[in-house]
């Protein structure tokens, strides 16, 4: 019996993990598997382990694990395959087959325009500081300028930038302080983030401390879209295609 598990980040904030649960109870219907479940990679319950074990004491005898990560970098590179192998190892019967995070997709831009339509109608000369995670991995970088581009392409808007919240450069606040020093007449904070979190708290604070006579709005982050949880849901498709993983004796 075929088995959907769902691995989510994480989050220190309880408000975080609901939503990501919230998010895939929403996007379950979209996936033709009889048993779906949710894990997290760290920081929330249930862990990646005890996912495979509800999945197993369900009836399942294959799982299609699937990151639901925005970009793929270490957790979906060597953090998640790593759990994976250890909560193998004791059921060596079972069939897992591993897929890919959401990765740099057009719908998903859209979806950053929306939220800026939200905030305020965008004015042809607005400034826009993208805002991402971060992580050590330099793959991070290049989807990140990848997803620059078309944002650039979509909105046909000029200047635009881009700050981490951590592990690269140039950091969340440098680039908005940069801006801020530009005198910007409107400028658009875009996090690049599906949930609330340690770091999206930390963001707004920040905002709120600012001084300029600029017209500033934080956006809100992706949460729910109809858009993403297609995505998502495409992404068990290819992944209930691969191949098992090979795990290590």
């Amino acid at each position: 019996m075929k088995a959907v598990l769902y691995i989510c980040h994480g989050s220190r904030i309880k408000e975080g993990a609901k939503q990501a649960a919230a998010f895939i109870d929403a996007t379950m219907p979209l996936v033709d598997a009889p048993i779906q479940e949710i894990c997290y990679l760290e920081l929330a319950k249930p862990s990646i382990e005890e996912g495979i074990a509800s999945c197993v004491k369900k009836g399942a005898t294959e799982i299609v694990a699937v990151p639901f990560l925005l970009l793929t970098a270490g957790h979906a590179k060597e953090d998640i395959p790593e759990e994976l192998f250890k909560a193998a190892e004791l059921y060596p019967d079972l069939t897992i087959r591993y897929g890919r995070p959401l990765g740099v997709h057009e719908h998903i831009i859209d979806v950053l325009i929306d939220r800026m339509k939200e905030a305020s109608p965008i004015q042809t000369d607005a400034s826009v500081l993208l805002v991402g995670r971060g992580s050590s991995d330099p793959e991070t970088k290049q989807d990140f300028n990848q997803i620059c581009r078309l944002f650039k392409e979509k909105t046909k808007l000029s200047d635009i930038h881009i700050g981490y919240l951590a592990a690269c450069e140039p950091s969340f606040d440098d680039a908005l302080n940069h801006l801020i020093a530009s005198r910007p007449k409107q400028l658009f904070i875009v996090p690049y983030i599906l949930f609330t979190g340690i770091l999206t708290k930390a963001m707004e604070r920040t905002v709120k401390k600012l001084e300029t006579d600029a017209e500033v709005h934080l956006c809100r982050h992706l949460d729910y879209d109809p858009v993403i949880g297609e995505i998502l849901a495409e992404r068990v498709k290819e992944a209930s295609l691969e191949e098992p993983i090979c795990f290590p004796s």
